[in-house]
């Protein structure tokens, strides 16, 4: 392991420790449900001594869900959420290259009502985890995720707020954003190059027309997967910054208290 990961994978660990000091530990489980014919496969993370606590919908990035997913699950129940990581793509569909995610990925973009049934199932299935208030439930996303958790919101989605990180921005249908009853924040990378500074303005318009509460958050010199440890630049324009990663985890935390006052 180098420096780097060692560094990143002790502040996660010392931030579980940290959150986790006055709580039983993580309770995990796997959670099979449906939307149509298409079998998904979720992940759940609670405190089991914690009681019924806010729920934290977590949509993952364009690889599917993996362990990335489920470790930010963790680190959410340690912070005494109860966090479900939704399957968009099938049990078991997993691409096994960046060419495959981004044809994958490009799916559901290109048929965002797709997505949004995917993403609709996800929400409704967390809905009946007995851990989460159903009263109270936001929803993050990472990348892909970034861009489904916006998506959703559009949808009118009854959600206390999403976090976007270092997702798409822009909306084929930007007059959705009426619907929007959540309360948004983007955690941008001021240098993305995969979400440029007239997609961005796009979005700002897009939220202040719709009236909607939202902020965005630009983090100077971090490009795209700013907060994916596992992005080590090989992609170009693609890599982990930690800076940013623990500034935009804090802000979610803020956030999060808030909405859920």
């Amino acid at each position: 392991m180098n420096l780097r990961l060692l560094r990143v994978f002790s502040w996660i660990v010392g931030t579980v420790v940290l959150a986790g000091t006055a709580s039983a530990a993580v309770k995990t489980e796997v959670i099979e449900y449906r939307e149509g014919d298409t079998v998904l496969e979720g992940y759940l993370a609670y405190d089991s001594a914690a009681g019924v606590r806010p729920g934290v919908l977590v949509v993952h990035q364009w690889m599917g869900l993996g362990d990335y997913e489920k470790k930010r699950c963790e680190m959410l129940a340690e912070l005494g959420y109860t966090a479900f990581a939704v399957d968009i793509y099938g049990k078991g569909v997993r691409p096994s290259t960046p060419a495959d995610a981004g044809k994958l990925a490009g799916q559901y973009k290109g048929d965002r009502a797709l997505f949004r049934r995917r993403l609709a199932a996800g929400l409704a299935r967390f809905r009946q985890v007995t851990s989460a208030d159903a009263s109270k439930t936001a929803a993050i996303g990472y990348c892909f995720g970034g861009t489904g958790v916006l998506e959703l919101a559009r949808s009118g989605a009854n959600l206390r707020g999403v976090v976007s990180f270092h997702g798409g921005l822009s909306s084929p249908t930007p007059a959705d954003a009426s619907q929007i009853k959540a309360r948004v924040l983007a955690c941008h990378g001021a240098d993305d190059p995969f979400v440029p500074a007239e997609e961005v303005a796009g979005f700002e318009k897009e939220m202040r027309e719709a009236n909607v509460d939202w902020q965005l958050i630009a983090y100077g010199g971090a490009v795209h997967s700013f907060t994916d440890w596992r992005a080590t630049g090989a992609m170009k324009g693609a890599q982990y910054n930690e800076k940013a990663d623990k500034r935009s985890w804090a802000a979610m935390q803020t956030f999060l208290g808030d909405v859920f006052r």
